[in-house]
């Protein structure tokens, strides 16, 4: 028996606009990914990479074909079905961090826990927990201002590691670092992948960082252009 892909798309098309002016970022795309692996997602700007990745984040919908998850066609989910995915499934991981200012790294990574109505102290655990996990329980009470680049990409994988995500998903993670912090962040995820089990699907456009996974999906003109080993894609 085949076991069924955490993640496939089946001939995924994404139009915006509509008539003349409607413009296809995605063109038919077929796409799996197993549970466990680490796909590196490249491409040129307009590509459709984001889009992709947008539809993976069910934070926006095909046109034509469908998006399965754990062999469920997420088109077929409600909104609010939809919601509880993102929640207790998916890990977000942005270019700009977005920690709340003026709020604790503790407090930031305890977010996404209170969406989950979780007590106060079993969510302050796991969030100490996950702050540990990216070396950074020393520095729990701290704000963002307080902290490097570096540690504040830090504290939103363990915002996004918190809630035992079986996916994590990373748009360019490492694009507002240097390189010594980038390699660090990189091990990081290379870590919580082999170590935790997680599948990382991380957009970039670096192809330094694109060699830490185990497998580059390149994206050119809405299509699926090379698929395979980093070291074949590269």
């Amino acid at each position: 028996m085949v076991a069924t892909p955490l993640i496939r798309f089946r001939g995924v098309t994404k139009l915006y606009g509509t008539g003349d002016a409607a413009v296809a970022a995605l063109k038919g795309v077929d796409l799996s990914i197993e549970r466990g692996e680490f796909v590196a997602v490249m491409g040129p700007s307009g590509s459709g990479k984001s889009t992709a990745m947008n539809i993976l984040g069910c934070l926006d919908t095909p046109t034509e074909g469908t998006y399965e998850f754990m062999g469920a066609a997420v088109g077929d989910l409600s909104r609010d079905q939809q919601a509880l995915l993102r929640r207790y499934y998916l890990g977000f991981v942005f270019q700009g961090f977005n920690l709340l200012p003026r709020t604790s790294a503790l407090e930031n990574v305890e977010l996404p826990l209170m969406y989950r109505g979780m007590p106060a102290a079993e969510r302050k655990q796991l969030a100490l927990a996950a702050l540990s996990k990216v070396g950074l329980a020393d520095r729990a009470h701290h704000d963002p201002n307080e902290l490097s680049g570096g540690q504040q990409q830090r504290v939103a994988i363990a915002r996004a590691i918190a809630t035992a995500p079986q996916v994590l998903l990373a748009d360019e993670p490492t694009g507002n670092l240097d390189t010594v912090t980038s390699r660090d962040v990189m091990n990081l995820l290379t870590g919580l992948n082999r170590s935790d089990g997680i599948t990382v699907v991380m957009v970039t456009h670096e192809p330094d960082m694109a060699a830490y996974a185990e497998r580059v999906i390149r994206f050119v003109d809405g299509h699926i252009a090379a698929d395979g080993p980093q070291t074949e894609a590269a």
